[in-house]
């Protein structure tokens, strides 16, 4: 009751809120239509299984269960909700999903009705967001919630003595398929004891990425015969890392691809730099350049490019914004760098662990590392070796959560 309550002062803030901001502005908007979308794409006699995603990173860790649906399931429509927009704009247009839209604010009375036209036979949360009204709306109408590849850490509200409301919340959850055996433990440490340690599906998901054509025309005419170094979603806080290391190896072709590909990010990665480059866009239309930094302005082309890397930064550990996907260059056995804020992400802290991939603190300790893997005697092959090895290990979460569900679950 009081939960709901102040999300209804929530609500109102934000609306006031929003004259001032863009970004608040834009997460109201989109919520808007969300019930005349669902009208629009499912009927009341539709059978829906319903994923819920934070954002895209969630999305990766859904879409090979997803997949199995639709082959397991051909019968049931697949609602996908977001909370972020950089999961919607970026899957907006997924073709294995019958409907697409964001999660609506967590509030009774729109809630209410959004499930009542979505009419879903089971909902899966990916990995976190755990929503009160989202629950307790679902539980009241039986419908079964299942959080999948969940990871959950002590400092959580869940395992603290303050945290009896959000235990109870749990507690109405089926069951969970948690990543790990810590997240098992915490569960059990407030008695919630129906849980399955699964792995982390996105292994399944990067495994198929090898099965496809990962070549590029213009990257094979940039990298040519050299040694390439991929920078993969990076922030301005990795340019900063490394672009003093990159100036003194102009021999090593470079591949940057941004997290964000609006002009000024853009522009932002090319004035760190004095040696040439030039954009994917760009590089298409000439015969020959003598860049020796190749600027990726697209977005969905960055799996097909780690498939050229000798050596691959992974950004976003080096801000807040959070460490971006390890896995994607892992499956292709080379060695990897990330930067020093890694410890809430359990791939990368397996592969740490494990030696494939190297955490670095400062441009000093990345230039060292750099160039003990890229002209040093086996490293580059031993860290490679590293990332297969886990990759291989942790293969088939996939089959366990169907195997787990159908003993759960009577589709």
């Amino acid at each position: 009751m009081l939960y709901s309550f102040g999300v209804e002062i929530l609500f109102v803030f934000l609306q006031f809120a929003s004259i001032f901001s863009k970004k608040i502005k834009v997460f109201l908007r989109t919520r808007k239509d969300v019930l005349e979308t669902i009208r629009q794409n499912i009927g009341s006699d539709d059978q829906v299984l319903w994923f819920h995603c934070a954002s895209l990173g969630e999305f990766e860790q859904s879409r090979p269960l997803i997949e199995g649906c639709k082959k397991k399931y051909p019968d049931h429509k697949i609602a996908l909700t977001f909370f972020s927009p950089s999961g919607y704009d970026v899957q907006k247009n997924y073709p294995l999903a019958d409907v697409i839209t964001y999660l609506p604010f967590d509030r009774k009375k729109i809630l209410r009705k959004f499930i009542e036209l979505l009419n879903p036979e089971v909902l899966f949360l990916i990995k976190y967001e755990f929503w009160p009204n989202l629950i307790n709306e679902l539980h009241q109408k039986e419908i079964p919630i299942f959080s999948v590849v969940s990871i959950f850490r002590k400092e959580q509200a869940f395992f603290k003595p303050y945290g009896f409301f959000m235990k109870n919340l749990l507690k109405k959850i089926r069951c969970f398929f948690v990543q790990n055996e810590e997240s098992q433990n915490l569960l059990r440490s407030i008695d919630i004891t129906n849980s399955k340690i699964i792995g982390d599906t996105r292994v399944d998901r990067v495994l198929s990425i090898l099965k496809q054509n990962n070549t590029l025309d213009v990257v094979d005419k940039f990298k040519a015969n050299n040694l390439c170094f991929v920078v993969g979603s990076s922030w301005p806080e990795d340019i900063a890392l490394i672009s003093d290391t990159i100036e003194q190896e102009p021999e090593i072709k470079t591949i940057i691809a941004p997290h964000l590909v609006d002009e000024k990010s853009l522009q932002e990665v090319e004035n760190s730099f004095k040696q040439p480059s030039i954009r994917l866009s760009s590089f298409s239309k000439v015969e020959q350049t003598n860049a020796n930094i190749l600027l990726i302005d697209c977005i969905g082309v960055l799996t097909k490019i780690y498939n050229y890397a000798d050596l691959a930064y992974v950004g976003g550990g080096m801000g807040t914004d959070g460490l971006h996907n390890t896995l994607e260059p892992a499956v292709f056995g080379i060695p990897i760098i990330i930067g020093k804020n890694y410890k809430r992400y359990q791939e990368a802290l397996d592969l740490v662990n494990s030696g494939g991939v190297v955490s670095v603190k400062s441009n000093l300790e990345f230039n060292k590392i750099f160039k003990k893997i890229l002209f040093g005697t086996n490293l580059a092959e031993e860290m490679g070796k590293r990332n297969m090895e886990y990759i291989n290990k942790y293969e088939g979460a996939t089959d366990v959560f169907f195997e787990e569900l159908n003993h759960s679950l009577n589709i």
